[in-house]
């Protein structure tokens, strides 16, 4: 293999790469915003489930993802009356979010950076287009098993998510006493799950069809 050969390869794993990451934040750009955790809440019937007003779930809520997305990763917001809201072991997990979530940022962010300004710097050949193409493809194809695994099996999915990404274990909370499985209860999550799983698949899909279109062009 000549040394042309493996910047080609490179360079397409690279954008590949960077093409399923950039789908992927966007997805996950689905479940943290106020526009879907509101309503889903709403579904779960969070406020009957904690006790508070939607006004106070909805304060409440938003202090806790205004921490995990900007921080400072203090979750210290207080109820309607005047206790935190999260013991020690909630806030100890949810700092372990915000650290998971910005290493996942910076992948992102380096990854798709560099993807992008090779897509850029050879946007007019056909092989950049096939390489986004099958970064979008390996997506798909992900997001069906993802599929059947959230429809069919999503406890031992949700279990093995966080096993994953947060082996120190700190995740088991009981919803009958601890108010961020009240806040975030199970509905809450499988719903999430499934639309994220959606959104993936509907930007993997569209963009698996127009890098394939591009790249025809260009070999044409």
């Amino acid at each position: 293999m000549n040394r042309q050969s493996i910047l080609t390869r490179g360079t397409g794993a690279i954008i590949s790469t960077a093409v399923v990451l950039a789908i992927a934040a966007v997805a996950l750009a689905a479940l943290f915003n106020p526009v879907w955790i509101g309503p889903a809440q709403v579904r779960s019937d969070v406020p009957a489930i904690t006790g508070w007003s939607s006004a106070e779930v909805e304060r409440i809520t938003g202090s806790v993802v205004g921490d995990v997305l900007l921080g400072p990763p203090k979750f210290d917001v207080s109820g309607p009356d005047g206790q935190p809201v999260l013991d020690d072991a909630e806030r100890g997990h949810m700092r372990d979010v915000y650290t998971v979530l910005r290493a996942f940022a910076l992948v992102v962010l380096l990854v798709g950076g560099a993807g992008a300004l090779l897509l850029w710097r050879h946007r007019s050949e056909a092989a950049s287009w096939r390489a986004v193409a099958r970064g979008a493809g390996l997506l798909a194809s992900a997001g069906a098993v993802l599929a059947v695994l959230v429809t069919f099996f999503f406890d031992a999915a949700f279990l093995a998510f966080h096993l994953v990404f947060f082996p120190q274990g700190n995740f088991s909370f009981d919803p009958a006493t601890e108010r961020l499985t009240q806040l975030f209860p199970s509905q809450f999550w499988t719903e999430s799950a499934a639309a994220v799983v959606v959104v993936g698949l509907a930007l993997s899909l569209g963009t698996w069809f127009l890098a394939r279109r591009r790249a025809r062009a260009l070999s044409s």
